[in-house]
């Protein structure tokens, strides 16, 4: 919420604000905001104390708009939510191999860290792998339909993922969305669950 919630006090004399620091918050224990970026709105007086709030946690202080506060949160929980989502469905499908739990986070982590990695260092273009980086259509659909045993989620979202990518990653997203339209499979009846989660 932006900080037109706090109207009420407003009305009655205070300056408002709002201060959002971007960092998960699992309940188990107390984070550091040590480097972390605040976004803050509001009145000029309410912002500045913001910024020294934020500054004394050792953050880093980011003014936005609080009409579009809300699109900032969207962009935290797709990097965050979303990301422990294709993690946690990547795992199980290694489950689904007869991997270990261990093993298949053993496994996964290594590559996700470095692909996090080459995105700091490198940029989100230079640092894309995969099929769709190598314009490997065959692949991508075979992916699909190896997934058609999973339940119909995985391959739904396999395939707004490449679309996704196309759009945000693509030097022609065109191109790549049209040739991705041409490995669509045929849906199977719905899979029972898989992993340790269904």
């Amino acid at each position: 919420m932006d900080s037109a919630v706090l109207d009420a006090v407003r009305e009655r004399g205070a300056m408002v604000g709002s201060m959002h620091p971007l960092q998960s918050f699992s309940g188990v224990s107390v984070p550091s905001l040590e480097g972390k970026v605040s976004t803050i709105e509001g009145e000029t007086q309410a912002v500045r104390v913001a910024r020294q709030i934020a500054r004394s946690l050792g953050g880093l202080p980011v003014r936005i708009s609080g009409s579009k506060k809300i699109l900032y949160h969207t962009a935290a929980a797709m990097a965050a939510g979303h990301v422990l989502a294709v993690e946690e469905a990547a795992t199980q499908l290694l489950l689904s191999l007869g991997m270990r739990g261990s093993e298949a986070v053993r496994a996964l982590l290594p590559l996700t860290r470095q692909v996090l990695e080459n995105f700091e260092t490198l940029g989100p273009c230079a640092g894309r792998t995969g099929p769709l980086s190598r314009g490997d259509y065959k692949v991508a659909r075979a992916h699909l339909e190896a997934l058609q045993e999973s339940p119909e989620e995985f391959a739904q979202a396999y395939e707004a993922l490449s679309h996704l990518a196309a759009r945000v990653l693509a030097k022609d997203p065109a191109g790549v969305l049209a040739e991705l339209e041409k490995t669509s499979v045929e849906k199977k009846p719905k899979a029972k669950a898989i992993g340790g989660k269904g």
